[in-house]
C-alpha cells in the first residue's frame, strides 16, 4: 500500500475520531442531572448558571482523553486559565485544545503529502505541521484579545447600571444580578463574567475575593482597578455609589481615548493599502495608454 494512502487514511481516521468524541462529550454533558437542574433554575434566578463550570464534573470520556494528552497537571491548569480568558472555562475545552495541538499537525502534514507527494512535498509538510501546531494558539490569542476589548468597552455601561441600582437603594449583590440581566444582549462577555461573580458569592465566597477572581480570570486592567477601588471602599467605609460613579467616568474617558487613538491611526494604516493596491492601478490607467502610444510611435 502506498505511503501517501496510509497517511491519508490515518488523518481521516483521526479527524473522524476527534469529531465523534467531541459530539459524544457534548451530548453526555447536556444529559447530566446537574445540567438539567441548572437549566431549570437559570430562568428563575436571572443568571446563566449552565455555563459557569465552577463545580464541573469532568466527563468520563474526556477524563480518559485527558490522560492521553502528554501534559502535566500544572500545564493543564495553566492552559485552562488561558482558555478561560478566551471564554472557554469548561474542562472539555482544555482537552479539545490539547488534542487539537496534537492532531492538527498530523492532519495538515498528511494533507500536504497527499496533494504534493512525499518525495517533493516533505519540506511543505513540515511547514504545514508547524502551522497546524500554532493555529490553535493563534485562535485562542485572538479570541482572548477580542473578549478583553469587549469587556473593556462594556465596563462603563455596567458601572453606570451598578451606580443606578445602588443609589436607588439596592444592595451591591442584587445590583450585580440586575446588571447581569440587563447586559446579556449588549455586552454578553461582561454579563457572563458578572454571572460567575454572582455564582461565587452565592457559593459562599466573599465579595472581594469573587471580584479578585474576576480580575484574574479576565486579565483586564480596568477590572483590576475596580477591584482595588472596591477593596478600599469596603475597608474605609466610604460611599460605594460615589466610588462607582467616579470609576465609571474614568472608564468612559478611557474608552473615548481608545476610540480617538484608533481613529488617529487610521490615516497611517491606510498608507499601505493605498501604496500597494490603489496607486499601481492608477498608474496603469493613467500612464498605460501614453506608454503604448509612445511605444507605437518610436518603434
Amino acid at each position: 500500500m502506498p505511503t501517501e494512502l496510509v497517511i491519508a487514511i490515518a488523518a481521516v481516521f483521526a479527524a473522524v475520531a476527534l469529531a465523534v468524541a467531541s459530539t459524544t462529550a457534548w451530548w453526555l454533558n447536556r444529559r447530566t442531572v446537574e445540567q438539567k437542574r441548572l437549566r431549570r433554575l437559570s430562568p428563575s434566578t436571572g443568571v446563566v448558571l449552565e455555563s459557569q463550570g465552577l463545580a464541573e464534573r469532568p466527563d468520563p470520556i474526556l477524563a480518559r482523553l485527558s490522560r492521553m494528552v502528554p501534559k502535566s497537571p500544572k500545564d493543564m491548569s495553566r492552559l485552562q486559565r488561558r482558555l478561560a480568558r478566551a471564554g472557554y472555562p469548561q474542562f472539555k475545552s482544555t482537552v479539545c485544545f490539547a488534542l487539537a495541538e496534537l492532531l492538527l499537525p498530523v492532519v495538515f502534514a498528511a494533507a500536504t503529502v497527499l496533494v504534493i507527494g512525499l518525495s517533493d512535498g516533505w519540506p511543505f509538510a513540515l511547514f504545514a505541521a508547524a502551522l497546524g501546531y500554532v493555529v490553535p494558539g493563534f485562535y485562542i490569542g485572538r479570541k482572548t484579545t477580542l473578549r478583553q476589548k469587549a469587556i473593556q468597552n462594556g465596563l462603563p455601561d455596567a458601572l453606570d447600571l451598578l451606580t443606578l441600582c445602588v443609589e436607588a437603594g439596592g444592595g451591591l449583590d442584587q445590583s450585580i444580578v440586575k446588571t447581569t440581566e440587563e447586559l446579556k444582549l449588549a455586552h454578553p462577555a461582561l454579563a457572563e463574567e458578572l454571572g460567575y461573580v454572582t455564582t461565587e458569592m452565592r457559593a459562599g465566597k466573599p465579595r472581594i475575593e469573587a471580584f479578585r477572581n474576576l480580575a484574574q480570570r479576565t486579565g483586564v486592567d480596568d477590572l483590576r482597578t475596580l477591584v482595588t477601588m472596591l477593596t478600599q471602599t469596603d475597608r474605609f467605609g466610604t460611599s460605594i455609589g460615589q466610588a462607582l460613579r467616579t470609576h465609571a467616568e474614568t472608564s468612559r474617558t478611557k474608552r473615548r481615548q481608545r476610540a480617538e487613538e484608533r481613529a488617529a491611526k487610521v490615516g497611517v494604516k491606510l498608507v499601505f493599502p493605498l501604496a500597494l493596491c490603489l496607486f499601481p492601478a492608477l498608474y496603469v490607467v493613467c500612464f498605460g495608454p501614453v506608454m503604448v502610444r509612445i511605444y507605437r510611435t518610436f518603434v
